[in-house]
């Protein structure tokens, strides 16, 4: 695979990125931890929404649905906006966005309202994410798996908390003051304007979109693409029907079931970091093909086992699984080095989203025919289609022809 040439050295000592790198590491990835806390808002504030506008299992659903069309199926029109534009913008007020309106859910005086509220917070979570992680790693030579697993591991992480930060806070304040859960994101935005610069603009006139350049890469994006498809339909599936699964069907209480949850989410948190390490080492491919079918054995034991040996594979099962999230997202941008926003958000939202779409219904449409016991272990073979999709990768150091 091809390599963004590095910066000469006089261009990295003037470029602000290349000088400040860490620094803007450290600020991407707090506004990421606080974009995706927002983000995990919804699952803790419907059992609310339900019982206070008396939803159908329906409406809650379309709930789920609108926010993940909302902020993961319409990154790819951020990421070209944001290459569009060049906007600091789109990272700085996402935060904001996302918390207000998402921490106004449990006020929402109907479902339309609700509806409303979900689809502008998401607008949020989708803005962010695309121009972010194009520059998390823009200037960077060496390393560049380490750096983009920290920025994404941040935002796992945030997301693991929510639920737990979306729980306590109504019990602390009530419900009719969840609203205030907003702060810390709006926090985050005022200090994100103070001390985030615009960043990088290349020189020459930037029509967004260049269809020529990912026409050039079509085959191994478009594994690429396929990889990480694979991969969500079992994280996805998973983070949404987890808790559902484990009260019913292994008789824990909900927050016995939610703190697990947190537990795999934190576990797949972990793995990213390891992921972007293996990736500076190995390479994307090698990481990609290892995550895949080594991860299918230890969720395996997850439906197999019992006690602790069955959590323990959940939680490592996660941690290999969540290997290639930082890995993908670098690779696609080294494929197409001018187009970084629009294949960031094609790996991190538009892979992620559509699977939530299709898997989590169907998921919940044959488990009433079945169990979920039996489809959830079915979903967890899935990664090994990913590996012979991984075989076909480029190998590290290889051009694409």
């Amino acid at each position: 695979m091809s390599r963004s040439p590095a910066l000469p050295l006089d261009a990295a000592a003037a470029s602000p990125v290349v000088r400040t790198g860490a620094a803007s590491l450290a600020l991407l990835s707090i506004g990421h931890f606080f974009i995706d806390l927002y983000a995990g808002a919804l699952g803790a504030i419907q059992p609310y929404l339900v019982e206070r506008l008396q939803l159908t299992l329906a409406q809650a659903g379309w709930l789920g649905g609108i926010l993940l069309l909302s902020s993961s199926v319409s990154q790819p029109l951020y990421g070209y906006l944001s290459d569009r534009f060049r906007s600091r913008l789109f990272t700085v007020l996402a935060p904001a966005v996302a918390g207000v309106f998402l921490s106004a859910l449990p006020s929402a005086p109907g479902y339309p309202a609700a509806l409303a509220l979900v689809l502008l917070g998401g607008a949020g979570v989708a803005s962010f994410h695309p121009q972010a992680s194009a520059r998390v790693t823009h200037g960077v030579a060496a390393a560049r798996g380490t750096w983009m697993a920290f920025f994404i591991s941040t935002g796992t992480l945030g997301m693991a908390l929510g639920p737990t930060y979306f729980s306590l806070l109504p019990q602390a304040i009530g419900y009719e003051r969840t609203w205030m859960a907003c702060v810390p994101g709006v926090a985050c935005s005022i200090f994100l304007w103070r001390m985030l610069d615009e960043g990088p603009r290349p020189a020459g006139r930037h029509t967004g979109l260049d269809l020529a350049a990912l026409r050039a890469v079509w085959r191994p994006l478009s594994l690429l693409y396929f990889c990480v498809f694979i991969r969500s339909i079992v994280q996805v599936t998973f983070a949404q029907l987890l808790p559902l699964y484990l009260h019913r069907e292994r008789g824990l209480t909900i927050p016995h079931a939610n703190y697990t949850l947190s537990v795999y989410l934190a576990f797949g948190a972990i793995g990213g970091l390891l992921g972007g390490r293996l990736a500076d080492r190995i390479g994307g491919r090698g990481v990609i093909m290892l995550s895949m079918l080594g991860s299918v054995p230890f969720l395996l034991a997850f439906f197999l086992a019992s006690g602790w040996a069955s959590m323990g594979g959940l939680m490592l099962g996660g941690l290999v699984l969540l290997f290639t999230i930082p890995v993908n997202v670098i690779m696609a941008q080294e494929l197409a080095p001018g187009q970084t926003g629009t294949v960031s958000a094609l790996m991190m939202g538009f892979a992620w989203g559509l699977p939530a779409l299709i898997f989590v219904p169907l998921t919940g449409w044959a488990s009433d025919r079945y169990s979920m016991h039996a489809v959830l272990s079915l979903l967890a073979l899935t990664p090994i289609a990913g590996f012979f999709l991984a075989r076909a990768l480029p190998r590290r150091g290889e051009t694409v022809d």
